[in-house]
């Protein structure tokens, strides 16, 4: 059985998941509040599936980009689960998380988070083979207009992008910009889950000692 916690972002998740089920999903707005909201919401979802810590075989956490704040939250309540438990450890990339429901087709994929000051963090995916996605260089840091310069064929945006922020990509983009539904850019603990699952079933896992979260920028005065 696997936990899951997101507190990427003002957007937060816990999930419960066991093979190929989903036995307990929370998401929330935590906007600042991670330390209140996050472990209740943890302890919430063992009661609710009737399981106890001693059940968890291995813990995923989303390591970033994101909040300076929540990131650290997240990969200390995972540290000390897989420390406390004896059980291994996967963090993955936030902006992967984002994107990984939405490879399918040929469209290309660029997964957007809001990173604060006007900023914008993104990922590009491109399809390799059938069953094999692989993101395009680095994460990188934009504005938001930046974010279609370099659009010259059908992509698909997913992700932290509200009605206002899809206009402006659409304006300046046109053809090419793609989006999906409101319900399905929320980012899911359970697709965290399955993502470290499979990393889980080939013997991967990260070094508890060593994981630390992945900034894009460190905030002033954070240290």
């Amino acid at each position: 059985m696997i936990l899951a916690i997101d507190t990427a972002t003002r957007q937060a998740g816990v999930a419960l998941v066991r093979e190929d089920e989903v036995l307990v999903e929370y998401t929330w707005s935590a906007g600042l509040r991670h330390t209140q909201h996050t472990a209740p919401m943890i302890d919430q979802a063992l009661r609710q599936a009737g399981v106890a810590p001693d059940d968890l075989e291995g813990v995923a956490v989303t390591r970033g980009p994101g909040s300076f704040t929540g990131l650290r939250i997240g990969l200390s309540l995972a540290k000390g689960f897989a420390a406390a438990l004896g059980i291994p450890v996967v963090a993955i990339p936030t902006l992967d998380v984002c994107a990984f429901p939405h490879f399918y087709g040929e469209t290309p994929v660029r997964a957007v988070l809001r990173a604060g000051r006007g900023r914008y963090a993104f990922a590009t995916y491109r399809r390799e083979a059938p069953d094999r996605w692989r993101p395009v260089g680095e994460p990188q840091l934009a504005r938001l207009p930046q974010l279609v310069e370099d659009v010259q064929q059908p992509m698909r945006f997913v992700g932290e992008l509200g009605a206002q922020e899809q206009a402006v990509l659409k304006e300046r983009g046109g053809r090419w910009v793609r989006f999906v539904p409101p319900p399905f850019n929320v980012r899911r603990p359970s697709v965290l889950a399955f993502m470290a699952l499979e990393r889980f079933q080939r013997g991967e896992h990260d070094d508890v000692d060593t994981l630390a979260p992945f900034y894009l920028h460190i905030p002033e005065g954070a240290s």
